[in-house]
């Protein structure tokens, strides 16, 4: 029985939806840290646009020592002491900005991915069948490490080109008004035009992303089928499909290149008239006498380092915007409202007999595709319950809300006597061990696989569980044994196998209430007879509830109920269904091979439904 002191399960965390916010969610976090940085990059930034200063005085020092006919070391050593502590200034801030990089990126990635990953966790089935892993995965990585390139791109690169500008102003502010006023305007329109020319290659950096994501996704779905290219023979058509692709992704790789080299027109052709107007500019002053030799050269070196510090401006911008859509678009599609939550005040789900009721349920995935009206059913402790029924009758819906990964519309379902939407998600399926058609296993050790029922289970309480599956022995029978991997989603494994080490899992679990999916569909006839003795003695002082098409595999079971789009239209044992010769009994003579069609046939609908109504 499940332990009633199992701890709930923690809340989703809070997040941001928004880019911006989602960033500045995450500094908060590390707010003493990143004003460090900011205090060390102001440090190193002052430092280096501090150098064409350190070497004017000691130009000017040099030059009046030598008009003075003065000891040049006496008077050069004050401005060649300041020169080397800018230098080692520049030494420290640099290295303590980057020992607090090195310590603060791997924590700031980690927790992010831990949030999201929380969040993830929160949402529901709906969700996930709406969205590919492998996306979603992609998407937390991806906006980790964005979030991370947001932060530092304004710390290393807009923050420490604000300081060298604002610096060389001043320093020039000092030397000539109208020099600095050259350098501001020049500033005002170079920066306004990186900014404006980032925002309208964003979209062409866009579409061509998105052209090589469609790239990416086409070769991958044709890898995915390379046997089907093989058996048809369609190799050569393979290569010609692809190549479409191909060429829409060359197409927008040149248009966005094109307008990049543009951007680089610019770039280069607005520092050449930088440089030229200000050492013009500057020469035109000092012959007027209005400069030292020193100021000169002040002068003409501060445009050099602005000018290596502002070229690649628009590349920064381009990549800040870069980085704040992947921020976008994964806050967008990972960060929405939960559908399934538990409430504040849930409480752990505490199973004594077992006994589910459900009340007038309401249920529909949309609100033109309702499944259950007013659905009522009454599983008594200990019931073995079968659910039959053709493809999309409701069987499977049933069972995914009884485990809470829907919510219904209206109605309720009761576990002796508790509310499920009162109760907290985690013990409730906790409370649920279901062995489903397609077993679902981690690409992990066969031991860690069975261990998933029961986390603080010893081995030998694995193998035992494994033993009663009769998995031990394709188990021993691999190389690594129990520490064998079983490839992604268990494909190293056989349909059979997978399912046996599902069923091991679920022995383990031992839950009160039981849920079969098709747990023998993938067996051979030799193996399921053996696993059906397992499967007994596991059902044994269980709630059992069991999906099957092959009706004979319900025959022991105490009670039947037969679902037909979304309403119960019989239940009973297996002889009295059939003794009624209603819908059971037809679907009964309708099986092939022992298996129920997925989808019948109309006629035979038809005749059923007819004879129902009759009845009636």
């Amino acid at each position: 029985m499940l332990d009633a002191s199992q701890q709930l399960d923690p809340p989703a965390p809070r997040l941001p939806n928004s880019p911006l916010a989602f960033v500045l969610h995450f500094v908060r976090m590390y707010w003493p840290a990143v004003l460090g940085v900011g205090l060390l990059e102001t440090g190193q930034s002052t430092c280096a646009i501090l150098m064409p200063y350190a070497i004017k005085q000691i130009m000017d020092a040099v030059y009046t020592a030598q008009s003075q006919g003065s000891e040049v070391w006496t008077v050069v050593s004050t401005p060649l002491w300041f020169f080397g502590l800018l230098n080692l200034g520049l030494v420290l801030f640099s290295r303590g900005s980057g020992t607090i990089l090195v310590m603060l990126g791997p924590a700031l990635r980690r927790r992010i991915r831990r949030h999201l990953f929380a969040y993830l966790q929160h949402h529901s089935q709906r969700y996930f069948l709406s969205n590919f892993a492998g996306s979603l995965a992609n998407r937390i990585a991806e906006t980790s490490m964005s979030t991370a390139q947001v932060l530092w791109t304004t710390m290393f690169d807009f923050w420490p080109l604000a300081i060298t500008f604002s610096v060389s102003l001043v320093l020039l502010s000092r030397v000539n008004l109208s020099l600095a006023a050259v350098l501001a305007v020049w500033v005002a329109v170079y920066v306004s035009v990186s900014f404006a020319l980032a925002l309208r290659c964003r979209r062409y950096a866009r579409e061509y992303a998105a052209a090589r994501s469609l790239v990416s996704g086409k070769i991958v779905d044709s890898v995915t089928n390379i046997m089907n290219s093989k058996l048809f023979a369609r190799r050569d058509f393979e290569r010609e499909y692809l190549e479409h692709y191909l060429n829409i992704e060359v197409s927008r790789a040149r248009r966005t290149f094109w307008f990049m080299e543009g951007i680089r027109w610019f770039q280069f052709i607005a520092a050449a008239c930088l440089m030229v107007g200000i050492v013009t500019y500057a020469i035109k002053i000092w012959t007027a006498g209005g400069m030292t030799i020193g100021e000169f050269a002040m002068a003409a070196s501060l445009c050099l380092l602005l000018i290596e510090q502002a070229r690649g401006l628009s590349r920064k911008f381009l990549e800040f915007f870069e980085y704040v859509g992947n921020v976008n678009d994964g806050v967008s599609v990972i960060i929405r409202p939960h559908e399934v939550i538990d409430r504040p005040e849930a409480l752990p789900l505490r199973v004594s007999r077992g006994e589910i009721k459900i009340q007038n349920l309401d249920f529909s995935y949309t609100p033109t595709r309702p499944v259950f009206s007013r659905l009522n059913l009454h599983i008594r402790p200990g019931e073995k319950l079968g659910l039959v029924g053709f493809s999309g009758s409701g069987k499977s819906t049933l069972v995914n809300l009884i485990l809470r990964l829907f919510e219904p519309q209206g109605g309720r379902i009761l576990i002796d006597g508790q509310d499920i939407q009162a109760v907290s998600q985690e013990t409730l399926r906790g409370a649920v061990a279901m062995i489903p058609q397609d077993p679902m296993l981690f690409h992990r050790t066969l031991m860690e696989n069975v261990r998933y029922g029961r986390l603080e289970a010893r081995d030998d309480e694995v193998i035992a569980a494994a033993r009663q599956a009769h998995a031990h022995e394709f188990i021993m029978a691999t190389e690594e044994k129990y520490e064998s991997l079983v490839g992604e989603r268990g494909v190293k494994l056989s349909g059979g196998q997978r399912q046996r080490i599902a069923l091991a899992r679920a022995i383990l679990k031992d839950a009160p209430i039981l849920i079969l999916d098709e747990a023998t569909s993938s067996l051979d006839s030799v193996t399921e007879h053996y696993i059906q003795e397992s499967l007994t003695a596991l059902m044994r002082d269980k709630t059992v509830l069991v999906i099957a098409h092959r009706l004979s595999t319900l025959a022991h079971l105490d009670r039947i109920v037969v679902f037909h789009a979304g309403e119960i239209r019989e239940q009973g044992t297996h002889a009295e269904l059939l003794a009624r010769e209603g819908h059971y009994a037809r679907m009964w003579s309708m099986q092939a091979g022992g298996f129920l069609p997925e989808v019948a046939p109309e006629a035979a609908l038809a005749a059923v439904d007819d004879e129902l109504e009759t009845a009636e």
